[in-house]
Formats: structure tokens, sequence, C-alpha cells
């Protein structure tokens, strides 16, 4: 994508596009830019800033106003190239040239401080926020409980290893309900629910869970992995049931995988145990194109959603 392209070229929508058709481009745009995907984090950024400029009426009678001058501004999503090309004067490199970004890699902020939407410098550095709470009048004691033993295992061993990564417990789901725990990981995101259940050996399928031959519900994470992946079309969102044993044993219970039921970045929905979620969390956050970065915009947003 050129740099002077205005926003509607780099969707590739013409002036006249409706809001429909400026969503489907996008996700378009997305699918070929994300890093995740191999793509150009600013190309994919500079896709994210058209949508989010279009889509929104008032914005885009402004843009169309000032025929496209505002194309500069990346909002949130990657520095503007600084001399000689390289993002922010060379301090953030996401796809060419030199190592891949590692998880250990120090710390990268954006967008700056004082772009809107952006939470101060004192939130933003802080990898865990909220905890579990009452929802409504009454509170589980059981699912309290449970949600801060997962709390617990995630900031013990997981968050030392991935220090950009950040939690954020206790969200409002967009379509109703609630999301326990969310991690996010560069442009990579995790929901995680938690069930606890006897020592045993559990047989997972990739859609059944069943023990000596009897079914058991987990958590219904699909349809909210659907919704954050439609509200966050720049992250790449996966589901997490974790299964926690009563005794506090991180290898229990034991979960036989049935072919194309093995844990994995491409499921919508994946069961695990304790220590195979702390495997696997360290492997999805922290392999990303990105995973030494922390997105102020995204992290606020998702504050935002905190009951």
């Amino acid at each position: 994508m050129a740099q002077r392209q205005t926003h509607y070229e780099v969707l590739g929508v013409a002036p006249t596009a409706s809001a429909t058709e400026i969503k489907s481009a996008y996700r378009r745009a997305a699918r070929l830019t994300h890093p995740d995907h191999g793509g150009n984090a600013q190309d994919f950024a500079r896709a994210t800033l058209a949508y989010e400029t279009l889509i929104d009426p008032a914005a885009r009678t402004r843009y169309d106003r000032s025929y496209g001058t505002e194309s500069s501004y990346l909002r949130g999503k990657a520095p503007a190239p600084g001399p000689g090309g390289a993002a922010g004067g060379g301090s953030m490199r996401f796809e060419t040239g030199g190592n891949r970004p590692a998880a250990t890699d120090a710390t990268v902020y954006v967008p700056g401080l004082e772009e809107p939407g952006a939470v101060d410098r004192a939130t933003s550095v802080r990898q865990a926020h909220g905890t579990p709470r009452k929802r409504g009048i009454f509170g589980a004691q059981a699912r309290l409980a449970r949600e801060n033993r997962t709390v617990q295992l995630l900031t013990r061993q997981v968050l030392p290893s991935l220090p950009s990564t950040r939690l954020v417990n206790g969200l409002h789901a967009p379509g109703g309900g609630y999301i326990d725990h969310v991690l996010l990981g560069g442009y990579r995101l995790a929901l995680i629910h938690s069930m606890m259940l006897p020592k045993g050996v559990y047989r997972w399928d990739g859609t059944s869970l069943l023990r000596d031959g009897k079914h058991i519900d987990p958590p219904r994470i699909a349809p909210l992995v659907h919704d954050m992946q439609r509200l966050f079309p720049e992250l790449n969102v996966t589901g997490w049931t974790v299964i926690l044993s009563p005794d506090g044993n991180l290898h229990e219970p034991v979960i036989d995988y049935a072919r194309g039921g093995e844990p994995g970045p491409m499921n919508v929905l994946n069961v695990v145990n304790a220590i195979n979620l702390v495997r696997e969390m360290k492997m999805f956050l922290g392999t990303g194109p990105a995973p030494h970065v922390v997105d102020r915009t995204i992290l606020a947003r998702l504050l935002g959603g905190m009951y």
C-alpha cells in the first residue's frame, strides 16, 4: 500500500461506499496485512486507521472535507515512519530485517501517551488488572475461588515469562454474559474460563468433554471468541478452558485428546489442565510477530469492558 493513498484507496472502496462495504473491505485488508498472517505491520496500521475513520460518520465527514490530509495519522497501531523509514526512528521493527522480536525484549508501548484513547503510563506498565468479583447481588463462592486460582496460576506461572503480556480479569461479554480472564500479548488475545473437576482421565475431541462415557459441558466460549474477534479484528483471538484440580496439582486432571482435539492457536476453543495452559499461553502469546508490544489503545478498550 502506498503511503499517500487515501483511506478509500487503502481499503479499495469507492468514496460512496456504505458502512457494510467498508466493514467487508476492512476484514479483507486485515487478513492480508495482519502480521500474524505474514503481512506488514505498517500496512495493517493504515488499513485499521482507514476503517476507524470511515466507519465513524463524523470522522468520515471531517476526512472527506480535508481531502485525505489526515492519512499520515497512524493512530494506535504503529508509530509513523521515522528517519530512514524505520518505525519510530528505528525503535520498533515488526517485520523486515534483523532478528524477530522476542517476548523477553524490552517492552515497546504504542501509541504515545499523548494519543487519544490510550491508557496512562502507570496503567499500561501494570501486568494484571482487576480481580474476580461478584456478578449482580449474589456472588457464587465456588466460582470466585476458581477464578482466583486461575489468576494465581497466570500471574505466577505465565506473566513472569512474558513481561509485555497484560492480564485483565472480569469483562462483560459483547453479546451478554461475562469473560472471566483475558491475556493480551502483542496482537494476540486469549480468553480464559475455568472448571474445577475431580482427578482422573478426561477425553476431549474438540467439541465434547467425556469421563467414563459421561458428557461434561465446558463453558461456552466459542461465541465469545467470535464476538471479540469481530470487535478486535486486529487481534488473533482464541478461547481456552482450564480444568483445575481441587488439590492444586497442576498436572491433574489428565486430558486425553482425540485426533483433532489437541490444543492449538487455530482452535476457537481449547481444553487444557493447568500445566498445559501455562505451556500453551507461553507458546501462543510469546511467538507472535510483536510479543514485546503493549498497544495502549487496545488495553484501554479491554479495561473499559471490565465490570
